[in-house]
């Protein structure tokens, strides 16, 4: 069988679709700058038109694509195979080259320990080397579940091939079920990887806030190591807040602490929203986004802003920095999950 070959008549690229690829990952494998952000099907960001050729679409009830957009005849590039030459109109843009080209690689588990009642640390180890930026994820394809799930990671770049995730139980989740419940210490899955737009800008020269809910943890604890690594936060502050719904939920301190200076440079400020009436949460609380902005010293638009968790938390804190403070687009990092 022929390999596919896409052409981008927006801009001119052309690449081929290996085995197993969607149009995206084809793309950004061969260093094609294609617009995404979650890889997923729920952001939308990969939206591109069939000019000619034919698609197979791997989840045709995606949220990614509105009504309005199937109306149109419109396709998500992470949910799309090219069943032979096609011809698409997508967005591309520099910003969305990989700094680091993602590759499939054999992963066996090596250890699992508990963060909270339902947030876990699954550790995995590939035979190469583990090369991703701090910030970014993986595509998990775990034993029984059809489509691959993103997971974010929270070590930083090694040789050894250690790439570890931080996972919060999901409900009925297929994924979190074969991890929480199926996996053993030396199974194996299938990892490809890194994806995100949201890494460490290590020359931005302001303060970093990092701000994380759920299992958005992973990719802040990824981001602080990465600053601290780098040698940032001798020039820098680090301000570290964790949005909790109740005091049980409260996590991510404990792998602050051992970062150099922590308590002097880092600051951790956990924030609950549901503290209870007993009295015994004692520190902020409420939404983390209001927390962030009386917390802060400052005008906002002074710092360099990551952010990873639910979708409300993520769009409160948009709406927050780009339009009642007028952070610059530039200056805030985050990838849109659903």
């Amino acid at each position: 069988m022929n390999t596919p070959v896409i052409l981008n008549e927006r801009d001119g690229s052309r690449f081929a679709q290996g085995e197993g690829d969607t149009i995206l990952r084809a793309a950004l494998r061969a260093g094609v700058g294609l617009s995404y952000e979650c890889n997923s099907g729920g952001c939308g960001g990969c939206k591109f038109d069939l000019l000619s050729g034919e698609v197979e679409t791997l989840w045709a009830d995606a949220p990614g694509l509105t009504a309005r957009d199937r109306q149109r005849g419109r396709h998500l590039a992470c949910q799309c195979r090219a069943l032979g030459a096609v011809s698409i109109k997508a967005a591309t843009a520099p910003e969305y080259v990989p700094l680091r080209v993602p590759g499939r690689q054999r992963a066996w588990l090596t250890g699992v320990s508990d963060i909270t009642h339902d947030l876990r640390e699954f550790r995995f180890r590939c035979e190469g080397g583990a090369s991703f930026l701090p910030g970014q994820y993986a595509m998990l394809d775990l034993p029984g579940v059809g489509a691959s799930r993103a997971y974010s990671v929270s070590n930083t770049a090694n040789d050894q091939g250690e790439w570890h995730f931080q996972i919060r139980r999901v409900p009925h989740g297929k994924g979190t079920h074969v991890l929480f419940d199926r996996l053993a210490c030396g199974d194996e899955i299938g990892l490809d990887g890194p994806y995100g737009v949201a890494w460490l800008r290590t020359e931005a020269p302001r303060d970093i806030v990092c701000v994380a809910g759920g299992s958005g943890l992973a990719p802040m604890i990824s981001i602080a190591r990465g600053a601290a690594e780098a040698g940032m936060l001798a020039t820098r502050k680090l301000y570290f807040f964790y949005g909790a719904r109740t005091p049980r939920d409260v996590c991510g301190q404990a792998m602050l602490e051992p970062l150099d200076g922590f308590g002097e440079r880092i600051h951790y400020i956990p924030v609950v929203s549901l503290p209870g009436e007993d009295g015994a949460w004692q520190g902020e609380t409420g939404y983390v986004h209001d927390a962030l902005a009386r917390t802060l010293p400052g005008g906002l638009s002074g710092f360099e802003f990551y952010f990873a968790g639910p979708p409300p938390m993520t769009q409160a804190l948009q709406e927050m920095l780009m339009v009642g403070h007028r952070v610059p687009f530039e200056q805030i990092h985050f990838d849109r999950f659903f």
